[in-house]
């Protein structure tokens, strides 16, 4: 039998070696009975290729005129302030997600009552030789996020290995200290299961073995531009120092009748 390209390929046997490394350690250092022993990085906008990677969507895909875009921002190709205390608080590379909301509809299409988001994701993660990749978070309490935001009202997104491929677990982005970097860090149990931006009833817990990707959209419907710049998402068990903790009665979510959720 002959290998296939792909899986001869440098880039799946490093991340099957990779895999197997973590899961060794995992293993090695019973993470399994003890917990784990430190975060895990998830994903990190720190290089041009992970920027790239990242999927942009907006209402532009059923005719609308939002606006959406995911750029890289080095700050040592830039004419920034490089004083020790903004070197300190402002990441050397991260990910500029930034357009225009517009709500205005789309002509001739009757049927979309709606217009007015914009969002990105992370990629699907490549296969390993243990099959396809996905993040197992279930030994974590926290989604924690290195952001600087505009204060317009964010929503992160997850997509899990779900039955219905639309599902999202979605929970309200708070930023406490908009134009300033700042850890924004929510519990994995306070996602709540959505379809096309309403809650799902009955809801379901979040899969959380089965994790694919974590992102972001804004769906305030407020014309007008937006920036937020994020650097790193991990998991964690441990809150960072001076990080904001969302809580779930902040989810910001509303059922198909506008009422919001509390639980």
């Amino acid at each position: 039998m002959k290998a296939t390209g792909p899986l001869l390929a440098k880039g799946f046997l490093a991340r099957s070696v990779d895999e197997l490394k973590r899961r060794s350690s995992i293993a090695w250092k019973l993470e399994a009975v003890k917990g784990p022993s430190g975060p895990r990085p998830l994903y990190d906008f720190h290089t041009r290729a992970a920027v790239n990677d990242c999927i942009t969507m907006s209402d532009n895909l059923i005719g609308g005129s939002s606006e959406s875009n995911l750029d890289f921002v080095d700050r040592r190709d830039t004419n920034t302030d490089t004083s020790s205390s903004v070197q300190t608080s402002s990441p050397a590379g991260y990910a500029r997600f930034h357009g225009r909301i517009s709500t205005s509809l789309p002509q001739g299409r009757p049927n979309i009552q709606r217009s007015g988001y914009a969002a990105f994701r992370t990629p699907d993660q490549p296969p390993t030789i243990f099959g396809k990749a996905v993040w197992d978070i279930d030994p974590y309490t926290y989604l924690a996020m290195r952001i600087k935001s505009d204060g317009r009202a964010y929503f992160i997104n997850l997509q899990t290995e779900a039955v219905e491929p639309t599902d999202l677990h979605q929970h309200r982005l708070f930023a406490k200290r908009p134009g300033h970097w700042e850890t924004v860090m929510v519990k994995w149990n306070d996602f709540v299961r959505t379809n096309h931006g309403f809650v799902v009833e009955p809801q379901t817990e979040l899969l959380r073995q089965k994790v694919r990707s974590v992102g972001i959209g804004l769906t305030d419907r407020i014309e007008g531009p937006f920036e937020l710049c994020i650097a790193q998402v991990w998991a964690t068990n441990h809150v960072t120092e001076g990080a904001t903790v969302v809580t779930s009665e902040e989810s910001g979510l509303k059922n198909r009748k506008g009422e919001k959720i509390h639980w």
